[in-house]
């Protein structure tokens, strides 16, 4: 899958490809070509990559070969044990959880997951969890603070399921309680967006001591084509309305809303998982140690301080 500002790379990649297939036949020596084209290349995509829109990242995120939920966590624990249900209506497919063990420490994971393939989406519900995938979450959380284990969340996911059974079900309530019980968990928690990052359905897992994001993520209230659809009553000013929302991650950590940014290889995490999810580990590691120091009422404090020292507010005079 290659996107419209990749055409540059694409095009001489195609180059670099007849190249070296004229130098395999042995006719012509290509050595010096095939060497300024790597160099050509590598340049080109140091200089695409370093100056992307808000846009362009909104579409890196979305890349279907991008590593999901679970591929992290069975990257960094593969004795990862998968539970199941909220004990109240069944098990949403869109949110996962369990514990697992990263270099001797037990955490437990919690993300949402989408799907590699039409069937594995429908499966997933496009990583939309419903209400019950909420509340799965805040039951895996309260065990973790259980059994003192601190908790790692991924968030990827369009936002959470818009129909009307979820709203039944009381999908607001859902994600406003995950809120309050997140805020005053008694265990570190480290949240990292390594997708889209859409309005509370994404707060729903949100709310940590640390809160990262991935280099070609986004994280905000609504998704660039519903503003559009909402402010112009089309899709056709997505770009301008992602540039507006100001949703990547260097955005969010300009505005003091996340605490790091976590780097991808070049092109993006798709690019090379297993580097992609070797860094999230380290990252993972280095954010813990600097966490389980504290007490849970250190943490708590903390974190309550961290979210309500968010926003600008400005009083007008009358």
């Amino acid at each position: 899958m290659t996107f419209d500002f990749e055409k540059p790379i694409q095009e001489l990649i195609e180059q670099l490809e007849k190249a070296k297939e004229t130098h395999s036949k042995g006719k012509i020596d290509m050595s010096d070509t095939i060497s300024s084209l790597e160099h050509k290349i590598e340049e080109t995509k140091k200089n695409v990559y370093s100056h992307l829109t808000g846009w362009q990242k909104v579409q890196i995120s979305r890349h279907p070969d991008r590593p999901y939920a679970l591929d992290y966590i069975m990257g960094m624990a593969p004795d990862f044990l998968e539970l199941h249900g909220d004990r109240n209506v069944k098990d949403d497919k869109a949110m996962i959880g369990g514990f697992g063990t990263v270099d001797g420490q037990p955490y437990m994971f919690i993300g949402q997951q989408k799907g590699r393939n039409t069937k594995e989406r429908q499966f997933r519900n496009f990583g939309m969890p419903n209400p019950e995938g909420y509340r799965k979450a805040l039951r895996l959380m309260k065990l973790a603070e259980k059994f003192n284990r601190p908790i790692v969340t991924f968030i990827d996911t369009p936002g959470a399921s818009p129909g009307l059974e979820a709203e039944e079900r009381g999908q607001g309530e859902a994600i406003a309680k995950n809120l309050m019980e997140m805020a005053v968990l008694k265990v570190p928690v480290i949240c990292i967006i390594i997708g889209e990052g859409a309005s509370g359905g994404a707060l729903g897992i949100g709310v940590g001591d640390k809160v990262m994001m991935m280099e070609n993520t986004w994280y905000s209230v609504i998704s660039p084509e519903s503003c559009s659809s909402i402010l112009w009553r089309t899709w056709e000013f997505k770009e301008r309305a992602a540039e507006a929302l100001k949703l990547t991650a260097t955005d969010m950590l300009k505005n003091g809303l996340i605490d790091g940014i976590i780097d991808e290889p070049l092109g993006g995490a798709h690019n090379d998982v297993e580097k992609t999810i070797t860094t999230v580990k380290k990252e993972i590691k280095k954010l813990y140690k600097s966490l389980k120091e504290k007490t849970p009422d250190e943490l708590i404090n903390d974190r309550i301080a961290k979210f309500s020292s968010m926003g600008v507010v400005r009083e007008l005079e009358a």
